[in-house]
């Protein structure tokens, strides 16, 4: 009801502010310049006028082509900057007078006019909902204009800030759940496809299966990331056992393992707004309070970039990577039968293991970090990297992106801080000693590649 209450209170406001805004201007013509409408809402000061102009540049963003969007943040890039004026006079001040007061006139005439801007368009009915999407479309410019970068980084400064920790609420999905939920949840997975409502079901009901998600107070019944969690008596090889539509429950009071198998991010607006470090963290203490008999937390994860990486060395006579008769394996390997055949795969089983060894442990980026995103995001929160997992997923995409290649990041609520402070602080990569065993006898990586690799 409290709720209700207010979204008609908000509405309200708006209507009579958009009264306000009608009986000062002339009706502004369908495709008029949002520019124009960006600076009347900054130059407003009433709280009516300033909501009613909000909405007006949402309703007319969302009626502008894809070239109509482009003008409108090529127009935030080139006008909506810090007054080049009122910095140079900050900044001259405060070399003159360092102190507080002219450290604070700096500060203050530093920030570009758009982060106001979007300040002031978040107070809209919907407004958080409405800069994410918008975020969106900015996101696919960047990179056919990088010019709109200092856009982006105003607005990845005001969502971090609007999205940190201290506002995110964790939420079990059950089957209980809204049927709308639900369908966000089937249709954001980007690990492994939910197929349908009874994949989603094997999903989330059986007792020894979970499914947390982040959720925001601005976006109702909109997960932001969600993880799914097998609980299991073992660290498991490989995802097919743990997706099989006769799976067997076990009791989770029995289970050691916690096993989290998928991690999705739902918001694309929200890109480089790190959520997924506070939900694992979050859900493995949820877990252990539930579960005392839980004593391993692992991932199963994709290795969404080995097989172009192990594609590289083969085509690079140079790089030295490869041992004599790798070359030949891995031919047998384009066709994907042959994850079928044994005789082959036994083959290719001790050249996929030492290469995926290499690759993370050696391989390294232009910027000197693993080339793997995953393993970035797991190492960075704290995680080991704890097996390697030949034809953990021998489906199409999962041979198509990594040879079927899985692998275990374990995470040890002992030794995350340590882990975390070696992998920042040195680039150290910490693996447990079966997964260095594999790097016994291969040529050292010598090479970076490029992070779009």
């Amino acid at each position: 009801m409290t709720s209700y209450f207010f979204n008609d209170l908000l509405s309200t406001i708006v209507d009579r502010g958009r009264g306000i805004v009608e009986r000062g201007r002339d009706r502004r013509p369908s495709g008029q310049n949002l520019a124009g409408l960006a600076n009347d809402l900054l130059s407003g000061r009433g709280e009516a006028t300033g909501i009613a102009l909000a909405r007006d540049l949402f309703d007319n963003y969302a009626t502008l082509d894809s070239a109509g969007r482009t003008a409108f943040f090529r127009a935030l890039a080139s006008e909506f900057g810090p007054d080049p004026e009122a910095l140079a006079a900050a900044a001259e001040a405060y070399l003159k007078e360092p102190g507080e007061a002219t450290a604070l006139r700096l500060h203050q005439a530093s920030e570009p006019r758009r982060q106001e801007l979007i300040r002031r368009l978040n107070r809209a009915p919907g407004g958080t909902a409405a800069l994410v999407a918008m975020r969106e479309d900015l996101l696919d410019r960047l990179p056919d204009h990088p010019d709109f970068r200092p856009v982006d980084a105003d607005f990845s400064h005001l969502l971090s800030s609007w999205f940190n920790r201290g506002f995110l609420v964790l939420r079990r999905i059950d089957w209980s759940m809204p049927a709308s939920t639900l369908e966000k949840i089937i249709r954001y997975e980007a690990v492994h496809e939910i197929n349908g409502w009874d994949d989603l079901r094997r999903r989330i009901d059986p007792p020894d299966r979970r499914l947390f998600a982040f959720f925001h107070p601005a976006l109702v019944d909109e997960p932001l990331i969600f993880v799914e969690v097998a609980l299991t008596a073992a660290i498991p090889e490989a995802i097919g056992p743990i997706l099989a539509e006769d799976h067997h429950p076990i009791d989770p009071a029995q289970a050691t393992t916690a096993v989290f198998y998928s991690i999705s991010n739902c918001q694309k607006g929200l890109r480089g707004i790190s959520f997924g470090n506070f939900l694992i963290k979050q859900v493995v203490e949820e877990l252990a309070r539930a579960f005392p008999s839980l004593k391993t937390f692992v991932t199963l994860s994709p290795a969404p970039t080995f097989r172009k990486w192990v594609e590289r060395q083969v085509a690079d006579e140079a790089a030295g990577t490869l041992r004599a008769g790798d070359r030949e394996v891995l031919a047998t390997l384009e066709d994907a039968a042959w994850a079928g055949d044994p005789a082959t795969a036994e083959r290719a089983r001790p050249v996929l293991l030492r290469l995926a060894a290499q690759y993370y442990l050696q391989a390294r980026t232009d910027r000197g970090t693993p080339p793997d995103p995953v393993a970035r995001f797991h190492l960075g929160n704290g995680a080991r990297l704890e097996q390697l997992d030949f034809l953990g997923d021998p489906s199409p995409k999962g041979l198509g992106e990594s040879y079927g290649l899985m692998v275990n990041y374990l995470y040890d609520p002992k030794t995350i801080e340590r882990n975390h402070e070696a992998f920042a602080n040195k680039g150290e990569v910490v693996a447990s000693t079966a997964v260095k065993r594999q790097l016994r006898g291969a040529p050292e990586v010598t090479q970076a590649i490029a992070l779009s690799a």
